[in-house]
C-alpha cells in the first residue's frame, strides 16, 4: 500500500495538522480516522486497518491531534480534540463530497470522535471505534459513555474481550443501553490493541480481516454504503 495523499488540515487558531487520504479506485466509503492517545496516524495497526479497509473499498482519512503533530506527550483537552475531528470530517467532505462518511477510530481517537458527534458533526453518517476506552484499565465505570445517549447516528463497537479497557460486562451493557443505534462486535481473546495469544492459531492479519468485514457488513446493514 502506497502511504497515500499527504495534505493539512488547517484548525485555525489551533494551528495546522497532517493527514493521510488513502482512496483506492473504487472507494464506496470513507471512514475519517483517529489515532490513540500514544501513537499516532503512521501507527502501523492504523495502517494496517488502512489497508485492510482499501482492500474492500472503503477510503480512509488519518489524521494527527495537535498534540501529536507538536511531539508532546499530553493528550489536547477535549475542546482542542473535538476541534480537529470536525476539522477533519469537513476536509473529507471537501476531498469526496460524493462518498458517504464515516468516522472514529482507535481509543483516545474513537471517543474524541465521539465526543464532537454527541454535540453535532454534521455529514457524519455513523461511527466506529477501534476498542472504546470505556474506562482506564483496574478502574472499572460507565461514565465515559454517558455522551453516547446523545449520539443520533448508529455506532459500531469493534473490542477485544481481553480488552483491559472496556470490561466486558460493562461494555455489553453500555450497548444494550444505546439500543438499535449501536452494535457490539466482539474480537475474541484480543486485547486493546486486537493481539490475540498465539495459541489462538490467528494471526494479526486475520484479526484485520476480522476487523475490516465487520465494518463494511455494518456499513451495509444500516444503509450507509453499499459495496462495489
Amino acid at each position: 500500500m502506497t502511504d497515500g495523499i499527504s495534505l493539512k488540515i488547517d484548525l485555525g487558531a489551533y494551528g495546522r495538522v497532517s493527514a493521510l487520504l488513502d482512496r483506492p479506485p473504487e472507494a464506496w466509503l470513507l471512514y475519517v480516522l483517529a489515532h490513540g492517545a500514544g501513537a499516532g496516524m503512521r501507527h502501523r495497526f492504523l495502517e494496517s486497518i488502512a489497508e485492510a479497509l482499501a482492500a474492500r473499498g472503503v477510503a480512509t482519512l488519518r489524521y494527527q491531534f495537535p498534540y501529536m503533530e507538536a511531539e508532546r506527550r499530553r493528550s489536547d483537552p477535549p475542546a482542542v480534540a473535538e476541534a480537529t475531528v470536525r476539522a477533519a470530517v469537513q476536509q473529507a467532505t471537501r476531498l469526496a463530497p460524493e462518498l458517504p462518511i464515516i468516522a472514529g477510530g482507535k481509543s483516545f481517537g474513537g471517543r474524541m470522535t465521539s465526543a464532537a458527534a454527541s454535540d453535532s458533526l454534521p455529514d457524519v453518517r455513523g461511527l466506529v471505534f477501534l476498542g472504546f476506552p470505556l474506562h482506564p484499565p483496574g478502574r472499572p465505570g460507565t461514565s465515559r459513555a454517558d455522551h453516547l445517549d446523545r449520539v443520533e447516528v448508529p455506532m459500531l463497537f469493534l473490542q477485544g474481550t481481553r480488552d483491559q479497557f472496556a470490561q466486558l460486562d460493562l461494555i455489553t451493557g453500555v450497548c444494550a443501553r444505546l439500543a438499535a443505534r449501536a452494535r457490539l462486535h466482539l474480537v475474541d481473546g484480543a486485547d486493546h490493541s486486537f493481539g490475540v495469544p498465539k495459541a489462538s492459531g490467528r494471526s494479526p492479519s486475520m484479526v484485520l480481516d476480522e476487523l475490516a468485514d465487520a465494518m463494511v457488513e455494518w456499513a451495509g446493514t444500516c444503509g450507509i454504503g453499499k459495496a462495489l
